[in-house]
């Protein structure tokens, strides 16, 4: 009976409901709206996980396409522009006609509209009479626009040229770091977004648009259609129900308390308390958990893979030049632009997946060198001594070859693991988790403390990993090789 009742048990958890995966971009009202159709998921007893912050429109785009997500909100001029690549007006039937052809669909607008903006400090802008987007060309002023408006097809570019702008001094900047820039006086103009609560907390002006160059950004969720239904459901009953002044309200509050499902909390009434807490502690062990899980796997692999490698290349010539300068190229790509080439590749996408199959590229290169190094180190007498005594190639390598490189190789090893330590943080741009969330949270926050829970595990790893291997030298080394 006991046996039964334990397949019953198997058998409903195997056919239990999977969550339904909710995604947002890297700034404070995705996240925030991400945590709105969390909870609102949940409130219609459908399991939900919020995935937060997931970088850009086209990689959280991707990732809905390709199914790591079910779902994450989105901007009509967005999806015009980024999405299907539509300069012409679009209206928003044509619009979710054109993205049900791809499995999409998308709810009705959410009630406000968030449209791009430039903005200035306002004593500034009265000092040189600045009121439109216009009058920027008579100044050549310092400006600081985000990664993503500078490459939009609805950002910079086609903007400057319909304003006739051409500033000398344009920079890329992240979207919290640049409110920070303007009210130092570091910049002088940078983009926002027309809800941001920065906009009246800095007391910024905005220009007026007075080429009427972006479009309207109406707020709608996109989810896929293979979605349950009454998932698809809940999320309509969204719409219409956020105006701009309580977007506004509920960025501010997001700011303010550093808490994206607090500051959701708003959206339901609850006088600003989250319906779940989550004790610091215990964050941070989740996020340390996930983080030696991407690190520790890539690792693995990178050994398995890596010391092989490194006996090849020993051998000099073609072949060995070959490996070398593979694993050398991998090291020099940025660890974002890595990332952000897997990512539309078949079988990985915004997942684990992807993070370690990076920090396993990244991690060959020590292991290899150093294998290769420490072999070919090994002196001309010991090597005719070992072929003196008789043994075969194969023993050669195993019972004297690599016992004298060990130190080497487990310096590589060493490398490679304090590399990827700190090289998972990025993980967390793609979803993956790790101590990466709290970073570009507190970076989107602008806010030192948030960034130091993530900052202070990661540094205090790569330490512990260090010392660690240090212990094995001496554990595993015999003491002739380490003198």
């Amino acid at each position: 009976m006991k046996a039964f009742a334990l397949l019953l048990l198997l058998a409903s958890s195997a056919f239990a409901q999977p969550p339904v995966r909710v995604g947002s971009k890297k700034f404070t009202e995705s996240y925030v709206l991400g945590e709105i159709a969390k909870r609102t998921l949940i409130e219609a007893n459908i399991p939900a996980e919020h995935r937060q912050g997931m970088g850009g429109t086209i990689i959280v785009w991707q990732a809905l396409r390709g199914g790591q997500i079910d779902a994450y909100p989105e901007y009509t001029g967005t999806i015009a522009q980024e999405i299907l690549k539509r300069s012409d007006s679009l209206g928003f039937e044509e619009m979710a006609n054109e993205l049900e052809k791809v499995g999409i669909g998308m709810t009705e607008p959410l009630g406000f509209n968030n449209t791009y903006a430039l903005v200035m400090r306002r004593d500034r802008a009265q000092s040189l009479g600045i009121r439109t987007i216009s009058d920027l060309r008579y100044h050549d002023l310092k400006i600081g626009l985000t990664h993503e408006f500078l490459d939009r097809q609805d950002g910079w570019q086609p903007l400057a040229r319909t304003y006739r702008l051409h500033p000398r001094n344009v920079i890329g900047i992240d979207h919290a770091l640049g409110y920070a820039a303007l009210k130092s006086g570091e910049i002088d103009v940078k983009d926002a977004y027309s809800t941001d609560a920065k906009i009246s907390e800095l007391d910024l002006v905005v220009l007026n648009d007075d080429e009427n160059f972006f479009p309207r950004y109406d707020a709608v969720f996109l989810f896929r259609f293979e979605m349950p239904a009454q998932a698809i459901a809940a999320l309509h009953k969204l719409e219409g129900t956020i105006d701009e002044q309580k977007m506004i309200r509920l960025n501010a509050e997001a700011e303010r308390t550093k808490d994206y499902a607090r500051a959701a909390s708003l959206y339901f009434g609850d006088n600003a308390r989250s319906t779940t807490t989550e004790s610091l502690t215990h964050k941070i062990t989740r996020w340390t958990i996930r983080h030696l899980q991407l690190a520790g796997v890539s690792l693995l692999l990178a050994i398995i893979v890596g010391i092989p490698l490194g006996i090849f290349a020993s051998r000099g010539g073609a072949v060995g030049q070959l490996i070398l300068g593979f694993a050398g190229i991998v090291q020099t790509i940025p660890s974002l632009a890595l990332l952000a080439l897997l990512v539309p590749l078949p079988y990985f996408g915004i997942s684990a997946r992807t993070a370690i199959t990076a920090l396993f590229l990244y991690g060959l290169l020590p292991i290899v060198r150093n294998t290769a190094t420490g072999l070919q180190d090994i002196a001309q007498p010991i090597r005719d001594s070992a072929t003196a005594l008789g043994l075969e190639p194969g023993a050669r390598l195993r019972k004297i070859y690599l016992p004298i490189a060990s130190r080497s190789i487990l310096g590589g090893i060493k490398t490679s693991a304090v590399i990827n330590i700190g090289t998972a943080t990025l993980a967390a741009l793609i979803g993956a988790g790790g101590l990466g969330e709290p970073i570009l949270s507190g970076l989107n926050l602008n806010d030192h403390a948030t960034i130091l829970q993530g900052a202070i595990p990661a540094a205090i790893l790569a330490l512990l990993v260090q010392w660690s291997f240090d212990l094995l030298d001496r554990i595993l080394i015999p003491k002739g090789l380490r003198l």
